[in-house]
């Protein structure tokens, strides 16, 4: 059965298209923290579907939410008034921190930087853009043209002219051997040096946890003295929050907050967990930046009425069972107990992470040298033992990707920890 669709898929859908496993899955479906495949096995998911179920699989209060709204309308573009829209984006608006905040709708996180990133070259009248080394935005033209992680940048064409800065992983590069602070003062030197070299550009596009780049992050506090560098030069900061947003960290509602001493970012966006598996994407700005296009512009489909009946839902559920906090002590719990099973696995070079946001590193025993056969391998393994990973990394993939739903319990989180470490050892 799944030979027969893997062969349909192949047949009609691009190469480029990526599965994982050596023999693809097909997830039927899911309930709380678990899913199903179409041979009955059922699974932990630590994945959520690349961190987009954020609450639960099939949480009732939104299926409710999405099936009542579906009974009324869905869909009715932006050219008139949409009460679902208005009211979501006031919630977002209010959390975002930014003052005087416009919000703006779209698809996905891939066209919520690529509209960021077209409100920053307009306001600012240029098409430089700063981005960070192993970062990613999107597969857009322009999401492309500012991913620092060759893995996943197909061409080198762009609309923009990027410039890469140094610091969004702490653990490899020319730094890496420095204290925190001396890290930061490095990086915040060598920003200086690159402002100094030509017109000021827009804006710097950044994760605060690189996502696709293996969760890599650099210490607090780099961003909240990087924005202190782009202030003098007029340069505007965009937090791309597609991964980070929503309290999946734990410690703070949005990435942005382990770096705020400055302040909220000019430009936010966000994506994926909002909707729990709706197509929500969006862009929150002040007033002056996201007002400053001259010409018409829509989203068809960017706020219909399903989607943000759905976020609505998501959202109150997140916030009324205080889903940050259950990230933060669950997750703390089990970046320890990983970190306690891993010490003595010498192809794990190190656990890193907050919240549920957690990656492993793996290497070939005794180097620094990435080993993304290996971290295939221990995807491949935790299947087998009942357990959905994600990869990414800049290396060549080699780190492991863990987000589960952020209404993990502990008992679950042991039970991943059980299978991942079954997992990790069978590659021995």
């Amino acid at each position: 059965m799944t030979d027969e669709l893997l062969g349909r898929h192949k047949a009609v859908l691009p190469d480029w298209l990526a599965l994982y496993y050596a023999d693809p899955m097909e997830i039927t479906h899911g309930e709380g923290r678990h899913v199903w495949d179409a041979e009955g096995n059922k699974y932990l998911d630590f994945f959520g579907g690349i961190l987009t179920t954020m609450t639960a699989h099939a949480l009732p209060e939104v299926t409710k939410a999405v099936s009542e709204q579906a009974g009324r309308i869905v869909h009715s573009s932006t050219l008139y008034l949409n009460r679902p829209m208005v009211e979501l984006a006031e919630r977002i608006a209010q959390l975002s921190g930014i003052p005087d905040a416009r919000v703006f709708f779209t698809t996905s996180g891939t066209e919520a930087n690529d509209t960021a990133l077209m409100l920053a070259t307009t306001y600012r009248r240029s098409n430089q853009i700063l981005a960070m080394r192993n970062s990613y935005h999107g597969r857009s033209f322009s999401a492309v043209g500012v991913t620092g992680n060759k893995g996943w940048s197909p061409t080198s064409l762009s609309p923009l002219q990027t410039l890469y800065v140094h610091g969004g992983v702490r653990t490899r590069g020319p730094y890496a051997d420095l204290s925190d602070a001396d890290f930061v003062t490095a990086c915040v030197a060598d920003l200086e040096d690159l402002l100094g070299h030509g017109r000021p550009p827009a804006a710097l596009i950044a994760e605060p946890v690189q996502g696709v780049g293996g969760f890599t992050s650099p210490p607090d506090g780099l961003y909240a003295a990087f924005r202190e560098v782009l202030g003098r030069h007029g340069v505007l900061w965009i937090a791309d929050e597609v991964q980070t947003g929503w309290g999946r960290t734990g410690d703070n509602f949005w990435g942005w907050q382990a770096h705020g001493r400055n302040g909220p970012p000019d430009i936010l966006t966000f994506a994926k967990g909002i909707g729990n598996g709706m197509s929500i994407g969006g862009v929150v700005a002040r007033a002056e930046i996201m007002n400053c296009l001259d010409s018409n512009s829509i989203s068809t489909f960017g706020g219909t009425q399903i989607t943000m009946a759905a976020g609505l839902a998501n959202l109150a559920y997140l916030v009324e069972h205080d889903l940050q906090g259950n990230a933060r002590r669950v997750g703390g719990l089990l970046i320890e107990r990983l970190r306690a099973i891993t010490a003595q696995i010498p192809e794990v070079k190190e656990v890193r992470g907050r919240g549920l946001m957690i990656g492993i590193e793996l290497v070939k025993p005794g180097t620094d040298e990435a080993n993304p056969q290996a971290a295939s391998a221990v995807l491949e393994a935790a299947r087998r033992e009942g357990l959905l990973l994600g990869k990414g990394g800049g290396h060549n993939t080699s780190a492991l990707r863990i987000a589960p739903p952020l209404s993990l319990t502990v008992a679950e989180a042991e039970e991943g920890a059980d299978a991942l470490e079954r997992a990790l050892r069978s590659i021995r």
